[in-house]
């Protein structure tokens, strides 16, 4: 019961909560009792954003889940991120974009093995511009899938965001839907697919990640068309 209501915190949150929490203690040692209030919902605020909680992966082989909870900004394709030396080809991408309500936990889109790691400094442009992909702080992943093309998964910071956390190491077994880190306070996660692995979700959509499923490698599905009621 427990399980299905409450969220554990990430542990990169737990210094925030308790920075918020001493200082509601000395506003109300300090008898300034409105602004020890307001730190304390700050710190349930800040609980909240750290949440991670437990997610259901479809296991199938083939599948590959969101990377992060929010919104598609983007179903097209481009070429990779150049830092990851995977040719100049168009891939699939799909952008999620997460405001600052959203879970911020990144997870593992596919099975595989990392094979590269990439940092590269940037901008902090709104994470849900096209040319944030290009333009922003970012840490780009290379997974040898399961499947056998390589893909890969970007996390983005966003216009507030100033912190990008990525748990992986190069040479890595990970398993799809295992968290991979998080980006801090607004962000944008790109997936890159093969350009003949068409997405299973539209511009506008909500996903989860590590549980919707936004494409299929053995699917022959076209591209599907979103309509707004």
């Amino acid at each position: 019961m427990l399980r299905s209501v409450l969220a554990p915190v990430h542990p990169d949150g737990w210094r925030f909560i308790a920075a918020a929490v001493l200082a509601a203690l000395l506003l109300f040692w300090l008898h300034w009792t409105p602004l020890g209030w307001l730190a304390l919902a700050v710190a349930a605020w800040i609980a909240y954003f750290f949440r991670d909680p437990w997610r259901v992966t479809p296991s199938r082989a083939g599948l590959v889940v969101s990377a992060a909870d929010g919104v598609v900004v983007a179903a097209d394709r481009v070429p990779p991120p150049k830092e990851l030396e995977m040719g100049e080809a168009p891939m699939t991408r799909i952008g999620v974009f997460l405001n600052v309500f959203d879970v911020h936990m990144n997870r593992v889109p596919m099975a595989g093995r990392v094979r590269k790691l990439a940092y590269s400094k940037g901008k902090f442009l709104n994470a849900g511009l096209d040319k944030a992909s290009e333009e922003n702080e970012r840490m780009a992943v290379r997974i040898a899938s399961a499947e056998g093309p390589d893909v890969a998964v970007v996390q983005i910071a966003g216009l507030i965001a100033r912190r990008i956390v990525c748990t992986l190491t190069e040479g890595q077994e990970v398993a799809t839907g295992e968290r991979m880190g998080l980006i801090r306070f607004g962000s944008r996660t790109d997936v890159y697919l093969p350009a003949e692995w068409a997405p299973l979700v539209v511009k506008g959509q909500r996903v989860i990640g590590g549980e919707t499923v936004i494409a299929d490698a053995s699917s022959h599905e076209p591209q599907r068309e979103g309509r707004l009621h």
